[in-house]
């Protein structure tokens, strides 16, 4: 049979990666489930999108390789709106780069800038494609516990100096997912001088830039000096305008930056669909009278979840960011871990939420709770979750 790598063996395994299974059995039961486990609203896309997409579907042209310059018109469009909700000015053709949703790019950077055994450092819990992409390089992942008493910010401080000589690659992602926290902009401006400091690339994943409430205004860590010399920002369509499979983001960034990762991409795909691209255009021109909407759904989902888990004897944060809460588990310990009360809350209440353990062991004793369901389903699912209790 044959042998599978090293870095395969060494990917972390998902606690819970029986839940569809139990989910379909549950329904077929005639169990009412209610799924809050993925950040993947119920919400519709622009209009605007669907019939960018629509209109440029019959246009031949449009079906061809886009490669990795993609569609200039998108490329334009992302630079006009970079430069309007962050006053930072990019080369549409030199410092950004279409990416087919930004977690493969997140992950393909990695292949530019990793060589056997060099060190990432990874914020735990995080995002998993940090890890993936690291191991798929060859990289060693160090992760950094993201703890309450230092607001779920990477401990700049704590890293070990031997870890800081061997980094090359700094992941960050504020506002954060899964903790739903927000960095001040003394800490990205430490972070830029660390980075500098150590030459080590800072991978700044923005994904829920624009999922903001109460007047609060995510920055682009290219707004902070210094920036452009090592970081590489990445964006997404998923959360902001609810195109989770569309598959569609970008990176900015200085060009040599930009262009490593360009070039690792000409070797593993032909780049992201013009008809994609073309609708991400028209979503992007849309923002000013969809996106604010859209939020404001959004937050109305955050103050209902919030009420209703607190009402059920959880201790919720409202968060600033984000389309999640992040819990803290009632009695949380080694008999009752993240799994054990998530693997509960789906047999029992018919509740699916991610534990905490499933983004890394910084994320053991919470849940992540998605708000990708009507007010009243939430309110719903906080009142089985009492149960639990």
């Amino acid at each position: 049979m044959p042998r599978l790598a090293e870095r395969f063996a060494a990917f972390p395994k998902y606690p819970l990666a029986d839940v569809p299974e139990i989910k379909r059995k549950l329904k077929a039961d005639g169990v009412d489930v209610i799924d809050l486990g993925a950040g993947d609203a119920d919400l519709p896309p622009p209009p605007a999108a669907v019939a960018a997409l629509q209109t440029s579907a019959s246009v031949t042209e449009m079906s061809r390789y886009p490669f990795q310059l993609g569609l200039p018109s998108f490329r334009a469009a992302v630079a006009s709106w970079m430069e309007k909700r962050f006053e930072v000015r990019l080369d549409p053709f030199a410092e950004i780069l279409p990416l087919i949703g930004s977690k493969e790019g997140i992950a393909h950077v990695a292949f530019a800038f990793l060589d056997p055994g060099d060190v990432t450092i990874v914020p735990d819990p995080g995002y998993q494609c940090y890890v993936g992409g690291t191991l798929l390089a060859g990289g060693v992942p160090h992760l950094m516990p993201l703890r309450e008493p230092d607001d779920f910010l990477v401990p700049l401080q704590d890293i070990p100096a031997d870890v800081a000589r061997r980094a090359r690659i700094l992941y960050l992602n504020y506002p954060n997912n899964p903790t739903t926290a927000t960095a001040p902009r003394l800490y990205l401006e430490d972070v830029v001088h660390w980075c500098r400091e150590h030459d080590v690339l800072l991978v700044y994943d923005n994904a829920y830039s624009e999922l903001a409430f109460d007047g609060y205004r995510p920055p682009s860590i290219l707004e902070v000096e210094g920036a452009r010399e090592v970081a590489l920002e990445f964006h997404s369509m998923s959360k902001t305008y609810n195109m989770t499979g569309w598959r569609m983001g970008w990176a900015a960034g200085a060009a040599h930056l930009v262009s490593a990762l360009s070039r690792v991409k000409t070797f593993v795909d032909t780049g992201a669909s013009l008809l994609v691209q073309a609708a991400a255009q028209a979503a992007l021109a849309a923002y000013d009278d969809w996106v604010p909407e859209n939020i404001e759904r959004f937050r109305e989902r955050r103050d209902a979840a919030a009420a209703a888990l607190r009402s059920a004897g959880f201790d919720v944060t409202v968060p600033r960011a984000t389309m999640y809460l992040w819990v803290p588990i009632p009695g949380a310990g080694p008999r009752l871990t993240s799994e054990v009360f998530a693997r509960r809350a789906l047999t029992e209440a018919g509740v699916v939420l991610m534990p905490g353990s499933a983004l890394g062991a910084g994320g053991e004793g919470y849940f992540r709770l998605a708000l990708t369901q009507p007010r009243q389903r939430l309110v719903e699912a906080a009142r089985r979750l009492s149960r639990l209790l």
